[in-house]
């Protein structure tokens, strides 16, 4: 099968696939399908009039019939400018209601994709898809497939009328066809490899751009202003390459499209003027067919025009539809109800993982945590701490081994419930762009401000948050840069609390709070720690004091497990040369 088929094919597939989007809007589409129907005959309507008032009225100087062909003629004008409003209307709005739909659906599925694929996968690369690439494909629904067949029946009628009117005329004109077939067709070929290379650059702007501006911060402290601004200026003559690239193709295919017009119309002039002075052809003839001619290039222009915004947007809906396609999406399981409880011992048995096949994060790991107690785990970075927590509720999946939350695997919970059950609490706080209480709340309307203000009391927050304008309607800016790294990391735990968690999980949260803030929380977390599961990950002696449990890694393995009374007395043990470098 040669590479040409299999675009053919890959096309084919792809605007079948898109078209599930169609149905819900079926009824737009069929009224634009009648209505392009139902204009395509009149575009050859006035041509054929015109005939017909210059040879059965004008040269008869029948004026009372002349009279009754305008009127004719202006009605069909008319209607025909009403059908075209009607029809743009039609298009466009069919357009924009299925990339409405289709946005909402990317966006959705990309909810539930896993991390590992965003692990993978540029945040550029997914706001291409999400934003510039749909708004490309809205081109096919609103430009490229109704009005190709619009263009294609207009095409067809003015042909069918111009054989009526005169079959030698007709031929006349059709001898330069194959020339404008044969340039459209070139133009095709080159456009869509433009094209498919501008939507690569503008890609690649898009990802640099989001991950610089998103870490300005370390552009900036490390003097990198000008080695970046000049790497996007590479990247920004490249992308601009490939659009001139584009444009160079239009300005020589229209043109060309121009001349061969040119030389239809003057050979037709030419061959009906000696008609006429013959009496093979009427003068009413050689004054349609200039405007036949229009008629019948303006279609074929645009139909070449429009075989590429559909080519565009076939490009553009494939790479939507990658996302769509991903197998990396988040398992789910309604096998528990969704008010389930998670009390219950948390066990780890055998457990494997690794982020890349080839690269173990954690190996073997086994432990039990029994209900309502606190585990501890330190370890140097990159032992595999971070892992463990993403494991429990299912932001990657394992590789082997069994993770238990009283007594039933993980994976027969359901997903959402799960991760509502388990709170967690990171050292790099995310806050959104909206109020506190939004923040807070994540827009569940489950939790009310009241409750809100209650867990934030518990904590010894309120008062921050109170102090703020407009306090919890306080607006946070985009990741929370109007606020301080302690005040961010307090609303995170207030975050975490609100759904009542049944495990708690503190990832080296308090390693970005002061002492004194540090100490004004501590009492509220130990009591609502109480009767509750928890797993604290650290570094500091002061963060892990209460824990029942201490589990030490390395390496991805447990080096040593126990309680913090058990490995501090054992020499050797990590938690022993600890306490003796704060001693020292």
């Amino acid at each position: 099968m040669t590479g040409t088929d299999t675009n053919k094919i890959s096309g084919y597939q792809t605007l079948k696939r898109l078209f599930r989007f169609v149905k819900p809007h079926r009824t737009l589409f069929y009224l634009a399908g009648v209505l392009a129907v139902l204009q395509a005959p009149l575009s050859a309507l006035t041509p054929y009039l015109t005939n017909v008032m210059v040879d059965d009225y004008i040269m008869k100087s029948d004026l009372h019939g002349l009279k009754k062909v305008a009127l004719l003629f202006l009605a069909v004008l008319l209607l025909t400018t009403i059908m075209r409003y009607a029809f743009m209307i039609l298009t466009n709005l069919l357009g924009q209601n299925i990339i409405l739909d289709m946005r909402k659906a990317v966006f959705a599925h990309l909810l539930h994709l896993r991390m590992s694929y965003f692990d993978q996968t540029p945040v550029g690369t997914n706001t291409t898809r999400t934003i510039n690439d749909l708004e490309t494909l809205n081109s096919v629904f609103s430009e490229g497939l109704i009005t190709i067949i619009a263009d294609i029946l207009a095409l067809i009628s003015v042909l069918l009328v111009m054989l009526y009117t005169s079959v030698k005329l007709t031929i006349i004109c059709l001898i330069s066809f194959p020339f404008l077939l044969l340039a459209s067709y070139l133009f095709k070929e080159k456009v869509k490899s433009s094209f498919q290379r501008v939507r690569q650059e503008v890609t690649k702007m898009n990802t640099f751009l989001q991950e610089h501006i998103s870490g300005m911060k370390i552009v900036q402290i490390f003097n990198a202003q000008a080695n970046t601004e000049k790497k996007f200026k590479e990247i920004n003559r490249e992308y601009t390459q490939a659009n001139l690239d584009g444009i160079f193709y239009y300005a020589v295919f229209f043109p060309v499209v121009e001349i061969i017009s040119a030389a239809s119309l003057g050979l037709m002039v030419w061959w009906g003027a000696q008609g006429v002075l013959s009496g093979s052809v009427t003068v009413g003839q050689l004054v349609a067919f200039p405007m036949f001619l229009s008629r019948l290039f303006q279609p074929v222009r645009m139909l070449a025009d429009k075989f590429n915004t559909l080519q565009m947007g076939l490009v553009a809906g494939e790479r939507v539809l990658q996302i769509f396609d991903n197998p990396q999406r988040e398992s789910k399981s309604t096998q528990f109800d969704r008010k389930e409880s998670l009390h219950g011992d948390v066990v780890f048995s055998h457990v494997n993982f690794s982020y890349q096949n080839d690269k173990p994060v954690l190996k073997d790991i086994s432990f039990t945590l029994p209900q309502g107690k606190n585990l501890a785990i330190i370890g140097k970075t990159g032992s595999g701490k971070t892992s463990i927590i993403n494991l429990i509720n299912r932001l990657y999946e394992k590789d082997s081994g069994e993770i238990l939350i009283n007594s039933t695997p993980i994976e027969n919970y359901d997903l959402g419930h799960l991760r509502k059950r388990i709170g967690i609490v990171l050292q790099d706080v995310f806050l959104f762009n909206g109020t506190i209480y939004e923040n807070l709340s994540m827009h569940d309307p489950e939790i009310s401000l009241p409750k809100v203000e209650e867990c934030a009391k518990k904590l010894g927050v309120h008062t921050f948050i109170e102090e703020l304008p407009g306090a919890y309607n306080f607006q946070i800016s985009e990741r929370g840069v109007n606020l301080s790294v302690g005040q961010r990391q307090l609303l995170s735990f207030v975050r975490a609390m609100v759904f009542d968690p049944d495990i708690l999980v503190l990832d080296e949260a308090t390693s970005s709070i002061d002492n004194r803030t540090e100490a004004t929380i501590q009492s509220a977390i130990e009591q609502l720690l109480a009767n509750r599961t928890s797993i604290t990950i650290a570094h500091r002696l002061s963060t892990i004091q209460n824990a029942d449990l201490l589990l030490v890694l390395e390496n991805g393995e447990i080096k040593e497990i126990g309680s913090i009374a058990e490995l501090s007395q054992r020499k050797g043990s990590y938690l022993y040369h600890l306490e003796r470098s704060r001693l020292n």
